[in-house]
């Protein structure tokens, strides 16, 4: 089978198309955009926020921004599927419309959604995401993403979200503000006022993930954005903290699959 991922040229601002056939098993890692996809061939094991997941074929799959999780094939075939990853405010706005002014999260709560329509709404989505502008393919990409959502969604929406400790906040937030600067386990525990363990073992019940692992993550979506705004991967590359070019690129491939030179040309 073919083992690759290729990027395509997505009509919708604010999108990304990414189309796969691999064997590869992603370690745990994050997005910071909104996914959505549609398994084509193949079957899949993942962890993710939500539990541990089984998806195959005509199977819907969706991923929430800083959602921990990974992926792996289900026996030596691999798997084949299409995907679309959204800015958050994007779906956010459309979860909006669909509640009608009602309060709450605004998250997908199913990993895996075993819905022949569902399917089908966003493979015409993709389509028409991916394919050419006929003067009227943004009014049809909207159409079709409300009607997406609302199928995902439903009132799950309104649920509240898992609320994470303030001490905890307060480290993640050092990270955030800074996420290229050098930062110890001493400095989290300062910042949350608790000891090096109790940040350790609270930072991965609240993220999924270690301090270093989550600050990795922001170091690479840092990167990411970088390079969609036309930054050369150099630059980009020390501008997220990186040692050199060769270190974000090994990082870019594990957490999306494809390098950041493949992403360049795709979003640039």
């Amino acid at each position: 089978m073919a083992n690759g991922f290729r990027m395509i040229r997505s009509g919708m601002r604010g999108v990304e198309a990414i189309v796969a056939e691999t064997r590869h098993s992603f370690p745990r890692h994050s997005h910071q955009h909104y996914g959505i996809g549609v398994i084509h061939r193949g079957a899949q094991r993942s962890f993710s926020g939500r539990g541990m997941v089984e998806a195959g074929p005509g199977d819907t799959i969706t991923v929430n921004p800083g959602e921990v999780h990974d992926g792996m094939p289900i026996g030596d075939d691999g798997r084949a599927w299409s995907m679309l990853y959204f800015e958050p405010a994007m779906i956010q706005g459309a979860a909006d419309d669909i509640a009608d002014g009602a309060h709450g999260t605004r998250e997908f709560h199913h990993p895996a959604i075993t819905s022949r329509m569902t399917a089908n709404i966003f493979l015409r989505l993709f389509a028409a995401a991916t394919g050419p502008d006929d003067g009227a393919s943004q009014i049809r990409c909207d159409e079709l993403l409300l009607s997406l959502l609302a199928g995902l969604i439903g009132e799950e929406m309104s649920e509240p979200a898992r609320a994470v400790p303030m001490a905890i906040r307060r480290a993640r937030a050092l990270i955030d503000d800074a996420p290229t600067m050098p930062v110890t386990l001493a400095d989290l525990a300062r910042e949350s006022g608790l000891s090096r363990f109790q940040v350790l073992r609270g930072f991965a019940r609240a993220t999924g993930r270690t301090p270093h692992a989550y600050i990795m993550q922001r170091r690479i979506d840092l990167a990411r954005r970088l390079i969609a705004g036309g930054m050369p991967l150099a630059e980009a590359a020390a501008a997220g903290g990186f040692a050199d070019q060769s270190h974000m690129t090994r990082l870019f491939v594990r957490s999306f699959g494809i390098s950041p030179g493949v992403y360049a040309d795709a979003v640039t």
